[in-house]
């Protein structure tokens, strides 16, 4: 039978859950690298006990660490990210041009063929990329030598580049969302890139139609249909049928379309999933109620997700990268909170349970599936 594990990062550590394929009852590893914030971790799909965390904490700043045994054991590799040396500025709230600086790394994502490689997303706004298991990383420079990027501006959490998909049928093509500046695609692995945000719309910036400017808060694809894309956005729910030359609206009857994670299920490509909250200065769901909502037409027409979930007084958040599918025969749907809670839900999020309560906020939960 296959097992599953759930992959924890957390402003105090990461936790690392396993269970087997029935998901009912779950064996809690943890913390690892305690009291480091750990935005993200991720494991292999070419070798599932070849993991990578990103661990950080003020006083020391960023590690990366790798575990060969499926997280029972780490080992810090190369932590040495540097920017090319290129000169260059982006634009700051005030219309002044700053300086590119190395802050942290948002997101991991392991090739899905290579256990050995992978590809990190810095704020600002930088891609790097380790082709030896993390001992040695070299920035993808073409990303931030855009000819827009003196534009970019950061979001309320920093010039994050914070989303890297890989395409399921093109190891050359890669997708990449920064805040706020948009989405990106390369089709030459990664020395030129293209801003694809056509049909974004974005209120308070000055040209709300621009190219690059917008806040893309997430962007999921389904293995089966590589050039759909679907986007949570800074406000709007959108989807592109064309790898991101053109999108479109999808919010239609979500309670708000402000949100941070968006994912799909991984055996239905129309089947999707956010977590609406009230707005941006409100970071909680409508109603102090937690509702998952799930669309079974690709978009537009959404219902709420909720037995087992707290329907009063509820006021966490789900951020972007805290939410995850595993790819089981009834696919198994996860999310973490601001609260500390992890939620899953084994029949497709037609109900959930917590299998872990009180851990520090979460920041990230990845899954993966093992034999």
């Amino acid at each position: 039978m296959s097992r599953v594990r759930v992959l924890v990062g957390t402003r105090k550590g990461a936790f690392i859950l396993t269970a087997d394929g029935k998901r009912r009852e779950w064996d809690i590893s943890g913390p690892h690298f305690g009291g480091w914030e750990t935005y993200h971790l991720k494991g292999s799909p070419a070798d599932p006990d070849r993991l990578y965390a990103a661990p950080s904490l003020g006083w020391f700043g960023q590690q990366i660490q790798r575990s060969d045994d499926g997280g029972r054991t780490w080992q810090p590799v190369d932590n040495h990210f540097a920017y090319d040396g290129t000169p260059g500025t982006h634009q700051w709230y005030d219309g002044t041009q700053q300086p590119w600086k190395f802050n942290r790394i948002w997101h991991l994502e392991p090739s899905p063929a290579d256990p050995d490689t992978v590809h990190a997303g810095a704020e600002d706004a930088a891609l790097f990329r380790t082709t030896d298991g993390g001992h040695s990383w070299h920035e993808l420079p073409g990303l931030r030598q855009h000819g827009s990027a003196s534009g970019w501006q950061p979001g309320a959490g920093g010039m994050c580049l914070h989303t890297i998909i890989q395409a399921p049928d093109d190891a050359n093509r890669f997708y990449t969302a920064i805040s706020a500046a948009g989405a990106f695609r390369t089709d030459d692995g990664g020395k030129t890139w293209k801003p694809i945000n056509h049909g974004l719309r974005s209120e308070g910036i000055p040209d709300p139609d621009a190219e690059v400017g917008h806040c893309v808060h997430r962007i999921a694809v389904h293995r089966e249909r590589p050039d759909v894309l679907f986007m949570q956005k800074h406000w709007d729910v959108m989807r592109s049928d064309d790898a991101g030359e053109s999108w479109y609206e999808i919010s239609g009857d979500l309670p708000t379309d402000f949100g941070f994670p968006i994912d799909v299920h991984a055996h239905e490509p129309d089947t999707v999933y956010v977590v609406p909250i009230k707005s941006d200065e409100q970071h909680y769901p409508p109603e102090g109620k937690l509702r998952v909502y799930r669309s079974r037409s690709g978009g537009g027409e959404w219902e709420p997700l909720t037995e087992g979930l707290p329907q009063s007084h509820c006021y966490v958040n789900v951020l972007r990268d805290a939410m995850a599918v595993d790819s089981l025969d009834e696919c198994g749907v996860y999310f973490g909170t601001t609260g500390g809670q992890v939620y899953a839900s084994a029949d497709s999020g037609d109900s959930w349970r917590p299998i872990v309560r009180d851990l520090p906020a979460v920041l990230s939960v990845e899954v993966q599936t093992l034999p």
